[in-house]
C-alpha cells in the first residue's frame, strides 16, 4: 500500500536519484499567496501596485504541476505514481528542469508569503489573524489528509498495480491518516505564521526601515544561507523528513530566510526592487551555475565515485558544493523573476486575476488530476517520455479548470 505522504526528495538531483520537491501555497494579506481572492496590502504597506505578485503565483503554480509531471515520467524525485522513461534525451532536460526548479520556487513562495502577511496581521490583530489562518490553511490540510491522500493511494493500488480492491476495502486497512503530501508547505506556512504572531506579541526591537538590496548584500546573503544549509544538513541530510509533517529540514534554511526577507521588505514600505541594470549580472550567474558549475559537479561525482549520500549532507565537501550551487542559482533566479515581473507584468488583468484566484485550488487538486491522467495512459504503448507531452499540459489545463470551478462554489470560495 502506498504511503501517500511520501513525496519528498531523498538525494541530490544531478546524481540521477530522488530530488522532487513538493510545493504549496504561501499567504497573501488574507490567504496563502497562491490562494485566490486576497485583499492587497494597503498603502501603509507599499505605495506600489503588486499585481505582479498575483501573476507570479500563476507561473509558480504551473511550474508545480510541470515539476511533478517531470518526476512522473523519469526525472529524479519521489511522487505518488511514476512511469519512468529510459530515454537519456528525455531524462537530461527533465532532470535539469527539476534540479533548477528546486533551487528557487519554494523559496519564492515563502518570500511572497512574508511580503504580504504583515499587513494582514496588523489589520486583523492576533486573534482574528490566527483564526483566519486556521480556516484557510487548517481546513485544506485536514481535507487533503483525510480525503485526497486515501483516494490517491486507492487509485494507485487499484489502477496502477492492478489490485482489484474496492475503496471501502482499501480504507479498512489504511493507516496514514496524517498524510499532508504536497500540502506539507501549508503546514510549514502555518507554523511560520504562528511563530511570527508570537514574536510580534512580544517585540524586543525598535522598527527600522530596511535598505534596498545591492549586489554585495545579495551575494553575502546567498553565501550565508548556503553555509547554514550545509551545517543543518550535518544533522538533517537531504531525504530526511520530519514525520508526519513531511518537513525536509535540509531545505528550510532558505525558506525561513526568505520568509523573513519578505516581512522586512513589506515593513520598509517598498516592493522588492533591484537595479534593472544588474539583471544581466544575475542572469549570467544563473547560466554559469546551470550550464557550467552543475555539469562540473556531475563530473566530480563521476570521477571521484561520490555517492548520492555524500552530496546529501553529513558535513562533506560535496554537500557544501551542492548547498552553494543551490543558493547561487536559486536566489539570482528569484531576483530576475521579481525584477522582470515588477517591470513588465504589473498591470491589472481580470483574466489573470481569475487564474490567480484558482491557484490555491489547483495546488490542492493537481495530484489527483496528474495521477489520474498518468494512470489513464499507462496502457499506451509508447515511451513514457512521449506521454509527458500530453499528460503535462493536460494536467495543467484540467487542474486550472477544476480550480476555477472550485472557487466559485458557495462553500469552498470562503476557504479557498
Amino acid at each position: 500500500m502506498l504511503d501517500s505522504s511520501t513525496t519528498r526528495p531523498s538525494s541530490p538531483p544531478f546524481l540521477g536519484q530522488a530530488s522532487g520537491l513538493p510545493h504549496g501555497p504561501s499567504p497573501t494579506t488574507d490567504a496563502p499567496s497562491i490562494e485566490p481572492g486576497y485583499v492587497r496590502p494597503p498603502a501603509a504597506t507599499t505605495h506600489e501596485t503588486v499585481c505582479f505578485v498575483d501573476h507570479l503565483r500563476i507561473v509558480l503554480t504551473i511550474l508545480v504541476v510541470l515539476h511533478h509531471s517531470c518526476i512522473t515520467y523519469g526525472a529524479p524525485g519521489e511522487w505518488y505514481f511514476t512511469d519512468h522513461t529510459s530515454s537519456t534525451l528525455a531524462l537530461i532536460p527533465m532532470t535539469l528542469f527539476v534540479a533548477v526548479n528546486q533551487t528557487f520556487f519554494m523559496g519564492l513562495f515563502f518570500l511572497l508569503s512574508g511580503l504580504l502577511v504583515d499587513s494582514s496581521l496588523r489589520r486583523k490583530g492576533p486573534v482574528l489573524f490566527v483564526l483566519h489562518r486556521l480556516k484557510r490553511l487548517g481546513i485544506p490540510l485536514i481535507f487533503y489528509s483525510l480525503v485526497i491522500s486515501p483516494i490517491l493511494g486507492w487509485m494507485i493500488d487499484r489502477f496502477g498495480t492492478g489490485e482489484h480492491i474496492s475503496f471501502a476495502s482499501y480504507l479498512s486497512s489504511y493507516d496514514h491518516w496524517v498524510a499532508f503530501g504536497v500540502l506539507w508547505f501549508v503546514a510549514a506556512l502555518l507554523v511560520f505564521e504562528l511563530i511570527y504572531v508570537l514574536v510580534e506579541m512580544f517585540p524586543v526591537r525598535a522598527e527600522r526601515v530596511a535598505r534596498r538590496a545591492d549586489t554585495r548584500s545579495v551575494l553575502l546573503f546567498a553565501l550565508s544561507v548556503a553555509l547554514i544549509t550545509w551545517l543543518v544538513r550535518v544533522l538533517f541530510p537531504i531525504g530526511w523528513s520530519l514525520r508526519p509533517l513531511g518537513f525536509e529540514l535540509a531545505y528550510f534554511t532558505q525558506y525561513i530566510a526568505l520568509f523573513i526577507v519578505g516581512i522586512h521588505v513589506a515593513r520598509a514600505r517598498w516592493v522588492i526592487s533591484f537595479e534593472s541594470t544588474r539583471t544581466t549580472l544575475w542572469m549570467t550567474i544563473v547560466w554559469l551555475m546551470v550550464f557550467l558549475v552543475l555539469p562540473l559537479m556531475y563530473l566530480l561525482a563521476t570521477v571521484t565515485g561520490s555517492s548520492a549520500e555524500a552530496f546529501a549532507g553529513r558535513g562533506s565537501y560535496q554537500s557544501l558544493l551542492l548547498a552553494l550551487w543551490e543558493q547561487f542559482t536559486g536566489i539570482p533566479i528569484i531576483i530576475c523573476l521579481l525584477t522582470w515581473a515588477k517591470a513588465k507584468w504589473n498591470r491589472p488583468s481580470s483574466r489573470l486575476h481569475e487564474l490567480s484566484r484558482a491557484t490555491y485550488s489547483v495546488y490542492i487538486i493537481h495530484p489527483i488530476v496528474l495521477v489520474a491522467l498518468a494512470l489513464l495512459f499507462t496502457g499506451w504503448s509508447v515511451d513514457p517520455a512521449g506521454k509527458f507531452f500530453i499528460v503535462a499540459p493536460a494536467a495543467v489545463t484540467i487542474s486550472f479548470i477544476a480550480g476555477l470551478v472550485m472557487v466559485r462554489m458557495p462553500v469552498l470560495k470562503h476557504i479557498l
